[in-house]
């Protein structure tokens, strides 16, 4: 089915398959996202983001259009580089334009939400008040199924029972995301299967995890079907037992920030402070040891799109289970935190005033989160002495590795 600039207006916004609201495409290639009034009278709604709860805990309703790309709420739902480029390619979609790249993939976005067009996709509907030139026209559902926002190439694909993985031909419904080799950087699927099984041994909640050869998954494009070696599978958390939608959003998406600013704007006793107040105690200090965790291994890349929330009861948030744990320092000598974490981006080790200038930051009490970090600390030499899952790895990313973790470790001591 087509659809093409000159007739597509307006996209609606389902939460758990109920419309709360239309992002409008206005005249000037500007958008507007709109709440319904059913959604706004309903004191029990569900939490569609903590960037539209205001300080008084009410809902804070958009005003302003944006121009030129959708509200950074949304513009989050879409994948970035490489990855952005190639869904567009395949939607017949131009990359910039993110109401119709958006239109194109929303059937399966993570969380709970699903963009719809909402009109007839006919030549003969009205004219329309957009002015600009440039005329899309997709194939609705051609890319939808590789929607998953983020850089590397993923795809939502169907575990099998005889263990091989199925992209589903209708696009829809993949409770696994598979990540495929990167051709920049070697066995980076080995080394985040390794990152997550040594997080999971310290007590740190990941989700489920198969390296699988990238020819035992069927279903790929032609030109991804051309890749050799391992690809990870990484069972969605964002779907439940019976495959279920659990909404979810991410800290760029919490703050309001558009992803190119994933690296700025924001520290970790930012994200500290969001957690502390929402959250409490338990999502706060599991935040935290997943930081120290992050530090220990040389772990630079967890900006703020690799930090994110669930809604499993439709609208209190809780800290979802880690995911995007990579040793960055074997690929990037002298690699940096993404953020600032007290004052610091060092990834040599964790010091006690950098801990108290984080908490006086986020307004913590900074008594527990010492023993947190020699805790951390003490789990972590020991679970990658005795990790089976390290003997994965090529000796030119787990000794660089094995040396960070003791290296770290001792300046913590």
């Amino acid at each position: 089915m087509n659809f093409d600039s000159k007739t597509l207006n307006a996209l609606a916004v389902n939460l758990h398959g109920r419309r709360i609201g239309v992002i409008n495409r206005i005249s000037g290639d500007r958008y507007l996202y709109s709440f319904e009034d059913s959604y706004i009278e309903d004191a029990n709604h569900p939490t569609l983001s903590l960037s539209f709860k205001g300080q008084s805990g009410g809902l804070v309703v958009p005003t302003r259009a944006v121009t030129g790309r959708l509200p950074a709420f949304f513009s989050n739902l879409l994948p970035e580089g490489h990855l952005r480029e190639y869904l567009a390619a395949q939607a017949g979609v131009q990359s910039h334009r993110e109401f119709f790249l958006l239109a194109a993939l929303g059937a399966d976005l993570p969380g709970a939400l699903t963009i719809t067009p909402m009109e007839p996709p006919t030549e003969a509907s009205s004219e329309s008040a957009d002015n600009h030139p440039t005329r899309e026209r997709f194939q609705e559902g051609a890319a939808f199924r590789f929607s998953l926002a983020g850089v590397q190439l993923k795809f939502s694909a169907i575990m099998e029972t005889a263990g091989g993985l199925t992209i589903p031909a209708g696009g829809v419904g993949g409770s696994w995301i598979v990540k495929l080799p990167s051709n920049q950087f070697a066995s980076v699927p080995e080394n985040e299967y390794t990152m997550l099984a040594l997080a999971r041994a310290v007590g740190i909640e990941v989700p489920r995890t198969e390296l699988i050869d990238v020819s035992e998954i069927h279903g790929l494009p032609a030109d991804a079907g051309t890749m050799e070696g391992k690809a990870l599978a990484v069972q969605r958390f964002d779907r439940g037992t019976a495959g279920e939608a659990i909404h979810m959003e991410d800290f760029t998406q919490v703050f309001g920030l558009y992803p190119q600013d994933k690296y700025h704007h924001r520290s970790y006793a930012n994200i500290a402070a969001v957690l502390w107040a929402e959250t409490g105690e338990a999502g706060t200090y599991e935040f935290f040891r997943r930081l120290v965790f992050s530090v220990l291994i040389g772990n630079g890349d967890m900006h703020l799109k690799n930090w994110s929330l669930l809604y499993p009861d439709r609208r209190t948030p809780v800290l979802s289970p880690a995911y995007d744990f990579v040793a960055t320092l074997p690929y990037i000598p002298n690699d940096n935190l993404a953020l600032t974490f007290g004052g610091s981006r060092s990834l040599s080790g964790i010091t006690a005033d950098q801990v108290r200038r984080f908490a006086d930051t986020a307004r913590l009490p900074a008594s527990p989160l010492w023993r947190i970090v020699t805790e951390i600390t003490d789990r972590t030499v020991t679970a990658w002495r005795d990790l089976p899952e390290k003997d994965l790895l090529p000796e030119r990313l787990r000794s660089p590795i094995g040396n960070q973790i003791l290296a770290a470790a001792e300046s913590i001591a």
